[in-house]
């Protein structure tokens, strides 16, 4: 590419020299965080533009959920690293299954640990990771990439196309063409460190992808009110957090929730509707699945108290 390339790169709004930032090596550190500091305030704005793209991306994701589909994000570098933390962190919140949302880095998990130059630049190689996989109509994947054109992100994006999936592309630039059903532009500007967007474009992203697996969860059943109904209790800590859950829902003391969980085999929303109804472990689960998992409409069918 070269010389093309160059003149690319110097087109796009996150390589561009931040006048706000130009000389940062002649401040002290205070001065140099408070400036760093008001260049990643920004980023929740450039979010809070974004929210009508983001929504449908949602609604896509919910979709996907409610059809047995999954959520899969890609990119390279920071933004693979977000979308395979995004991934991870689901199933210990919502009680996932590990495979309902997946990231793709390039270069696969040794990525996450190490950065290795030159990876992203192969777009077959997205396709591959994608098409190994196998997506297909029920899932919805998401391309993730300030630039917009990170070659790896764009052929997984290009497949998952051609294979009917539902698509969307994040990116911080305006006015760039990209693959996907929905473009979300997070317009953070130029970096404060020229080109490094794992400052306040990654943090625009990470919310972002936080906001779209958080809301899809959140219409799936996966949270009542605010607590996270379906988390699975495999830490000393979560055990704890599904007893409080418990007795904050219910007039229970501790010692009766842990009794009621224990019954419920741990499953908390299985645990409520058994109180709230008066019903058994089994009948809970089948009142849950017949509902799809929405606590509020089993409850419903089931004249909770």
């Amino acid at each position: 590419m070269g010389e093309k390339l160059l003149h690319l790169l110097s087109e796009l709004n996150t390589e561009a020299r931040n006048p706000e930032t130009e000389y940062l090596d002649q401040l002290d550190p205070l001065s140099l965080l408070q400036r760093l500091n008001e260049q990643d305030s920004r980023a929740s704005e450039a979010v809070k533009e974004a929210l009508p793209e983001i929504r449908k991306v949602v609604e896509m994701a919910a979709a996907s959920f409610r059809n047995g589909g999954r959520l899969i994000y890609v990119g390279a570098g920071t933004s693979g690293r977000l979308g395979v933390l995004d991934a991870a962190e689901c199933p210990p919140t919502f009680g996932t299954d590990p495979a309902q949302v997946v990231g793709l880095i390039a270069g696969g998990p040794p990525s996450l640990l190490r950065s290795k130059e030159g990876i992203e630049d192969d777009p077959e190689q997205g396709a591959l990771d994608l098409a190994e996989l196998d997506a297909g109509p029920s899932d919805t994947v998401i391309g993730i990439s300030a630039s917009h054109r990170t070659p790896y992100t764009v052929g997984a994006i290009e497949e998952a196309e051609r294979r009917s999936c539902s698509t969307a592309f994040v990116t911080s630039n305006p006015e760039v063409q990209v693959p996907g059903d929905c473009v979300i532009r997070l317009l953070t500007g130029p970096e404060a460190i020229t080109g490094s967007t794992r400052m306040k474009a990654g943090t625009a992203q990470k919310m972002t992808l936080n906001m779209i697996s958080t809301a899809a969860m959140v219409l799936t059943g996966k949270v009542y009110g605010n607590l996270m109904v379906d988390l699975r209790p495999l830490s000393d800590k979560l055990v704890e957090r599904s007893r409080g859950m418990v007795m904050a829902l219910t007039d229970l003391k501790y010692d009766e929730a842990r009794e009621l969980l224990s019954s419920a085999e741990g499953r908390v929303k299985t645990a409520l509707l058994m109180h709230w109804a008066g019903l058994g472990f089994e009948e809970a689960e089948e009142k849950l699945r017949n509902s799809g998992g929405i606590l509020r409409t089993a409850c419903d069918d089931s004249s909770c108290d």
